[in-house]
Formats: C-alpha cells, structure tokens, sequence
C-alpha cells in the first residue's frame, strides 16, 4: 500500500496510543514520520516498530508546553527530510474536575499541552504545507460536542482547537492546503485506565456506541487519518469526522 508514499509527517503524541496508531498506520503506506513526544522510553521504543516499516522514521522528545520549542521541532523536521506534508496535532493531556472544583491550572494544563501547540505546530508548518499543499489533522472530543460532566478544561480546549481549524481551513484553501478534524473514541491506553476507574460511567458510554465497541488506535482511527492525509480527501477541509461507531451524529 502506498497511498503516502513520498510523504512526510509530524504526529504529535506520536510514543502511544492514538498517535503510536496514526504513526503505524501512516508508515505502512509509505509515509517518512516523526513522532513528537515527551516520553523518551515509549517513543524509542516505537520509533523502532516504525523504523521496521519506514528506516527513516524519527523520535524527537519535546515538552510541547515549553512553546517556544515548537518552531525547533518543525525546523529538526525540516533538516531531516527537507520538506512537511502532513501535520497532525493529537497530543493532549488534562485533568478532569467539574466546574466548581476546576482552577486555572487546570485550564493551564489542557490548553498549554493541546490547544496552544496545534496552533502554534500550525503557524510554524504553514510556510512548508505551501510548498506541498499539504494537510493538517487537528483532535477533537465528542467530550466537547456533548458537554461532558467534570471536563470543563478539556472540553474547552477541545472546542477551541475546533475553532481555530474552521479558521485555518477557510485562510489556509487558497493555499491548497487541507484542514479537518478527528473526533474519536478508541481503545487507547488512556480510555482503558479510564475505563477500569470508572466501570460505571463506561459500560453506560459503550452501551450508547451503535456498533458497541471502541476502535482500534490503527486499523480504525490510523486508517481514517491516512484517508485524511491522502489525496483521497482532497476536497474535504474543515470538517469534524467522528470516528467513534457513530455515538455522535453531527448535523
């Protein structure tokens, strides 16, 4: 297969879980990807699994909090495979708590790791996506388009993210350049220790999945990334596909 052969792309949070998938998945069509991550052991180790597919895969460990690092990361990209076709920002982290109980380190957490590296990894790639007519894939939550309980930080960095896209894909079109968003439910590391935490809240979020599963980090969530970095969804841009077995029907 090689639907991205001849491509190059970041993926953020690339050491595990939905991005290990995006990442995997992306090298098995023929893309050369570097996964950004803060976790040294995990992202060797996957960049050694990437490498099996794709030798010229990379690791670079970053605090993407640290926000003036980001222009060197693009730039270390750049140097290594002399252009960027692809730009996908899935790292995120936060803390859950309801309204009453959130701070601002809360809302500091969620936007420094989620929110304000999408935009500032979009701002520092658009340069390179213009010589490529690239595509940018930025992570939302159904959290956010339902307005889950005790998610106020994340959610509000999730509908953010949302909204900077809508900008980016209407300034970035004329430029050839392609922006959209994944909204998911998966089998990540993430949701199983959430899962087993919260048995409860879980087995009623399953019961509400029409197909009645979580999806797979590669074969579900990775293969409709690489749909959307391809040139298959070349007339697609600003949109939120929900891949999550259909618990959310946008209108």
């Amino acid at each position: 297969m090689s639907k991205l052969q001849g491509k190059t792309a970041i993926i953020t949070g690339g050491a595990s879980g939905i991005g290990k998938g995006m990442a995997m998945a992306f090298v098995k069509e023929g893309a050369k990807v570097a996964i950004i991550d803060l976790n040294a052991e995990a992202g060797n180790q996957t960049v050694k699994e990437l490498q099996e597919y794709q030798p010229e895969s990379i690791f670079i460990q970053a605090n993407l909090a640290e926000h003036d690092k980001i222009v060197d990361v693009v730039n270390q990209v750049i140097e290594k495979f002399g252009k960027l076709d692809i730009l996908v920002n899935n790292a995120h982290a936060s803390k859950m708590a309801s309204i009453a109980e959130t701070t601002q380190k809360e809302f500091d957490l969620s936007f420094n790791t989620g929110f304000y590296p999408t935009f500032y990894f979009m701002q520092a790639a658009l340069p390179y996506l213009k010589e490529s007519q690239g595509n940018i894939i930025n992570f939302a939550s159904g959290a956010g388009i339902n307005g889950d309980v005790n998610q106020v930080s994340y959610v509000a960095a999730k509908e953010a993210i949302r909204g900077i896209t809508r900008v980016a894909a209407n300034e970035f079109g004329p430029f050839g350049i392609n922006v959209n968003i994944i909204s998911p439910i998966a089998k990540s590391p993430g949701m199983l220790q959430w899962a087993e935490e919260n048995p409860e809240y879980y087995q009623g979020m399953l019961s509400k999945i029409p197909l009645r599963r979580l999806g797979e980090i590669e074969s579900d969530i990775g293969r409709v990334a690489v749909f959307l970095a391809s040139e298959d969804s070349a007339y697609i841009t600003g949109q939120t596909i929900m891949v999550d077995g259909g618990s959310i029907k946008l209108r």
